[in-house]
Parts: C-alpha cells; sequence; structure tokens
C-alpha cells in the first residue's frame, strides 16, 4: 500500500468507518446515498438520475440522526447533483443543521451503455477494469479520477480549518478510496461502501 497523502487504520462501529488516526490535521466524511429503485433491481445507475426507495429516505433520516448521535462535526456538506444524493444531503442537513451546497464534480460516473443493465453482469464488471474506456458515451475511469482527485486537493488545502461531509456515490467513493491507498485494478473494481454508510478519511 501506498501512504503517500494518509496513513489510516480501520474500525467501524454502528455503521461508521474511520479511516486515520486522531493526530492527523485534517479530515472529512464521505457518505453513499440510500438506497434507490434500481438499487433494488440490482440495476446499474450511473448517471441516470434515480430516486431514493422510501427505506433510502429513512436511511438518509437515521444517518443524520446517527452523526448528531456520535458527535461528528462538519462546517459543510458537499453533495452530487443526482437527486438521489441531493435528497440524502438534504435529510442529513435538516436533522444536523448543517448547511448543503451542491458540488457538480461529485457526481457519479457516467457508465454509458452499461446503465440499467445489471450490477452483477461479467461484461461490466471486466468493463470497470479498463480505466481509459468511456463505455460508449459514457465517462472513463481516468477523467473521472482526475475531476475526484482535483476536489480532494481542495478539500485537504482547506482541511485544517473546514471539515466536510461528502454525499455521493459507489463510484465516486472508490475514487475517494484509491486517493489515500494504492489498489489493484480488481480490487479498484471490487470496492464499495453501504448505502448511507459514513467513512471519514485523515489527511497527512
Amino acid at each position: 500500500m501506498c501512504y503517500d497523502k494518509c496513513n489510516y487504520t480501520i474500525a467501524q462501529t454502528g455503521g461508521f468507518i474511520q479511516l486515520g488516526n486522531e493526530e492527523m490535521m485534517g479530515h472529512f466524511y464521505f457518505v453513499r446515498h440510500g438506497q434507490t429503485v434500481w438499487n433494488v433491481e440490482n440495476k446499474i445507475c450511473g448517471a441516470t438520475d434515480i430516486e431514493l426507495t422510501e427505506l433510502g429516505h429513512q436511511q438518509a433520516r437515521d444517518t443524520g440522526k446517527k452523526i448528531v448521535e456520535e458527535g461528528i462535526k462538519a462546517d459543510e456538506i458537499l453533495y452530487s447533483p443526482l437527486i438521489r444524493a441531493a435528497e440524502t444531503a438534504r435529510h442529513i442537513s435538516e436533522i444536523t443543521g448543517i448547511p448543503a451546497r451542491m458540488e457538480p464534480r461529485l457526481i457519479e460516473q457516467n457508465f454509458g451503455k452499461w446503465e440499467s443493465t445489471p450490477r452483477d453482469g461479467a461484461d461490466f464488471k471486466k468493463a470497470k477494469e479498463f480505466f481509459a474506456c468511456s463505455h460508449e458515451g459514457g465517462e472513463s475511469t481516468l477523467r473521472l479520477a482526475q475531476r475526484i482527485y482535483n476536489l480532494l486537493d481542495d478539500i485537504k488545502a482547506e482541511s485544517d480549518s473546514k471539515t466536510y461531509i461528502l454525499v455521493a456515490h459507489n463510484g465516486i467513493a472508490r475514487v475517494v478510496q484509491s486517493y489515500f491507498t494504492d489498489m489493484t485494478n480488481e480490487e479498484y473494481a471490487a470496492y464499495g461502501v453501504k448505502n448511507c454508510e459514513v467513512v471519514r478519511y485523515d489527511f497527512k
């Protein structure tokens, strides 16, 4: 593993994962959106704007309550413009009182021809390992990483004075994880977080 940007240990309690240690200067939190209709149907959402289910709305409200109960402090919530993330962020913001702002760079990767197809399809799993492929009209993983790494660099530059909660997607979660540690193509493709799971990342 590479520890150029962050040294971390992993501990999970109550649906929260912490990556880092308390001695580090700045940190942020990542939250995946709540359950969607296509999550239930095992379909790839990508950049398609899919609504939360009723359970997804409740997951988001429960996450807001958990953030308060756990004493997590943040200055601002940044969220993807897609409705599933925007609604998740809205619930969290309303419960915690943390202001929320849309961040275009957090939009999910456009998976092109694969959107609405089965998430566990063998062809799609293989396609995720080709980082320069745009999936016939979508967005390559390399271009995705460019915008997310740029965003994380911006957050890192502010991290000594400002803490963010990012509300986004599983595809974004993979890139965030790869910003902090080396991953093989297979590890990258397989990585994911659960709906409304909260992950803390600490900068050096």
